[in-house]
């Protein structure tokens, strides 16, 4: 586990952070930004917007057992159009929360913004509670920024009961998923193995990722952009061929289309990642004991890429950064927090503090999936996630471009390699109208 997921170290010095400043990261902060400070005697309200599976129950139990302060929860929905659009409004109008939910990959772009508080100064105490090389995807310029709450490795969901009884092995490589996917489309014609999201592109960087591939890097003090680089290129060239012999379905992520396709047993998989066990569970309720969960395919060695993963930081000027930062300690770090949000039945978050998983695996009831041991199954996905992985400052951009383009695939508008070199262009132009420079 001392692999590097992410050279967020290597910003350092780069002009990324030159439009930060320098946060505060210890004690009220700035005006007009999160909670009023308590009056004395009563508790400290932090403001708190987030989306995670299970939030509301972690929020009554820090509510429960805390009593000089005190969580008001907002739930926003998550995605660049959503909670991401409604925070970055709100950091403008000085009236964003204290703590805010950030996935991996946009955080950088909300440091870039200035949209978040130097947190280094308070969180030294937990820093080696994480695994170096999660630490580090929340480490911009040598600057802690938010904590992590989850890691996401990917894996592979399957209809055990159907595979069964069509004698479809679950698949290892990708030349098996394939292989398997004319199986299933034999077996029953109105039925596919698994989906292409036109509309989440996370999905694709997680495969590229998983394939070897680097969107981003450094070189000297300039972005290194490779959106279409080769392993990237063989991922894109294999789902355009799925989705070309009408072996996979092209449906809207988490849409009605795509859980009614599970409902009438028309949708036998699913590639997803760790967190999504949670989400059939709670969605399919009953098809409860079908389900198993595998390793995903890989390209010749078992290996994974990270689909999502949450972390929580505080907002620049939150006149409660002290009180926010004890929050998001707890959030991510007590046993307390984990039982309430894994035993809410909605999530199957794998906690980013190792020490934690066993406290998820007791309290998630696997019973949907047989009493299956998927725990154990993510934390051996976790160790072969491939290192070497950065994200760029700009992946609000990216994945906005890639979304726009890849909505055309389902029509025969684009192809998915087309779209690489599409998203690769426009990257290149973000990033230098920003000012930062670009390698050739």
């Amino acid at each position: 586990m001392g692999r590097k997921l992410a050279a967020a170290g290597v910003l350092a010095g780069l002009t990324l952070l030159a439009a930060c400043g320098s946060g505060s990261g210890s004690g009220t902060g700035g005006s007009g930004t999160g909670g009023e400070a308590a009056p004395a005697g009563q508790p400290t309200t932090v403001t708190f917007w987030g989306w995670a599976k299970g939030t509301q129950q972690v929020v009554d139990a820090f509510n429960k057992s805390h009593k000089d302060i005190q969580i008001k929860f907002e739930e926003i929905p998550s995605g660049n159009a959503g909670g991401y659009a409604k925070f970055a409004n709100a950091v403008k109008a000085g009236n964003a929360p204290d703590v805010m939910s950030v996935e991996y990959p946009q955080l950088p772009d909300f440091v870039n913004q200035g949209a978040l508080e130097d947190i280094s100064g308070e969180v030294g105490d937990v820093k080696a509670k994480y695994p170096a090389n999660v630490f580090s995807l929340v480490e911009l310029g040598g600057k802690a920024w938010a904590l992590p709450m989850d890691a996401a490795p990917q894996v592979f969901f399957y209809r055990k009961d159907l595979f069964e009884a069509n004698k479809i092995e679950v698949p290892k490589t990708w030349d098996d998923f394939r292989a398997a996917a004319e199986k299933v489309k034999k077996a029953d014609d109105k039925a596919r193995i698994a989906t292409f999201f036109p509309d989440d592109p996370s999905i694709l960087a997680a495969l590229a990722w998983q394939a070897g591939g680097k969107w981003f890097g450094t070189e000297g003090d300039a972005w290194k952009v490779a959106v279409n680089d080769e392993a990237t290129k063989k991922v894109a060239g294999y789902w355009q061929g799925l989705v070309k012999d009408d072996l996979v379905k092209v449906q809207a992520s988490f849409s009605q289309e795509w859980n009614a396709a599970f409902e009438d047993d028309s949708l036998w998989g699913y590639v997803g990642a760790n967190w999504g066990a949670g989400v059939m569970k709670g969605n399919h309720a009953g098809q409860s004991g079908k389900w198993a969960i595998a390793p995903v395919p890989h390209w010749g060695t078992p290996a994974s890429g990270m689909l999502g993963g949450t972390t929580f930081g505080v907002s620049k000027g939150s006149k409660n950064t002290k009180a926010a930062v004890e929050v998001i300690k707890w959030l991510t770090g007590s046993e307390e927090a984990w039982t309430a949000r894994l035993s809410s039945g909605t999530s199957s978050g794998f906690p980013a503090i190792a020490d934690l998983v066993p406290v998820a695996a007791k309290s998630f009831d696997a019973s949907f999936y047989g009493g299956q041991d998927i725990y154990a199954l993510f934390s051996e996905s976790y160790k072969t996630i491939q290192p070497g992985w950065t994200w760029g400052p700009s992946m609000v951009q990216v994945l906005t471009s890639f979304k726009d383009a890849l909505g055309k695939v389902s029509t025969g508008g684009t192809t998915i390699p087309d779209v690489l070199e599409t998203v690769q262009q426009a990257t290149v132009a973000e990033i230098k109208g920003r000012g930062l420079n670009v390698a050739a």
